[in-house]
């Protein structure tokens, strides 16, 4: 029996295959080594992200949420809802703020869940997998299982605005979270406690619509990882792991920079700490190469 388990909602960026898919083999990974087991919810479906906001109003976005929580509810009773990206863990959790508040919303839900045979009660928390590690882990237990500590590795730990507001992780600081420079700090990499643009948007679908906004704004965040020194930027979100990484030649050719810095993710680096291959981290997956944490996870 695993030490944890989840009731564990992927979302699809997460999906094989797809723009985050390197993610999910790092969290894997990374969850088999502290034995942690991660219960998919069956038959999930997409939260609705950016265009659930678009024209249809509120009540679909909401239904698709809610029928995710009411099949965990079923299916996985008892655990905790864990997700990854952080647009479906916000997502997924507004829904839930929403219908405990409001008794005419929680109505409306079920009345549409009936036709599919479900149920929602909202007695299951929806939480992001950072939170997991932290608050049911602790630092000291994600230390133990440090096989390559990551000495000589500047980490910009780039949290975003998604896992921050406007719930974020418990006990944090909105304007200055620390917790992503604990996680790098106990894999044994040097946090860049002054790095300012951590909670800074990076534009999200706005890089899609209009990609001249989101390139200033994601110019700030690689800028300011320069400026400190980093080696690296390092994320919770699969959303700002895409924009801050994909449009650096875009960003270059705009402003005439020379970008080309790796945007990783925390669990990347902590598999690699961890003793996991390369290919374990999903370090194939990454468009600009993390060369120093492959070295690292070469290492025998």
């Amino acid at each position: 029996m695993a030490r944890k388990e989840y009731s564990f909602y992927p979302g699809c960026s997460s999906e094989r295959k797809a723009s985050a898919s390197n993610y999910m083999v790092s969290v894997e990974s990374m969850c088999k080594t502290l034995d942690v087991k991660l219960n998919e919810i069956p038959d999930w479906n997409c939260c609705g992200a950016s265009i659930g906001y678009a024209e249809g109003g509120e009540l679909p976005r909401h239904i698709m949420n809610a029928r995710n929580i009411a099949i965990s509810e079923k299916e996985n009773p008892g655990q905790d809802i864990v997700a990854t990206c952080a647009a479906c863990w916000l997502g997924t959790k507004e829904t839930q703020e929403r219908i405990t508040h409001s008794g005419e919303l929680l109505a409306d839900v079920n009345e549409i869940l009936k036709e599919a045979g479900l149920k929602y009660e909202g007695k299951q928390p929806v939480r992001h997998m950072v939170e997991v590690l932290i608050e049911d882990l602790g630092y000291d237990e994600l230390a133990k299982p440090v096989k390559k500590p990551l000495e000589g590795i500047k980490i910009a730990g780039y949290v975003g605005c998604q896992t921050n507001r406007p719930f974020g992780v418990l006990g944090e600081s909105f304007e200055n979270p620390k917790y992503l420079d604990k996680l790098t700090e106990t894999m044994g990499a040097t946090a860049l406690d002054k790095y300012e643009e951590k909670v800074t948007c990076c534009g999200g679908a706005l890089a899609f619509s209009e990609p001249d906004k989101s390139y200033v704004q994601i110019k700030k965040i690689i800028e300011s990882a320069y400026d400190h020194g980093a080696d690296m930027i390092v994320t919770p979100c699969p959303v700002c792991q895409m924009n801050v990484e994909v449009y650096q030649g875009q960003i270059n050719k705009k402003f005439g920079t020379k970008f080309n810095i790796p945007v990783m993710y925390y669990s990347q680096l902590m598999t690699v700490a961890y003793g996991g291959s390369a290919k374990e981290a999903g370090l194939d997956g990454n468009i600009i190469r993390a060369t120093k944490l492959e070295e690292i996870a070469a290492k025998k």
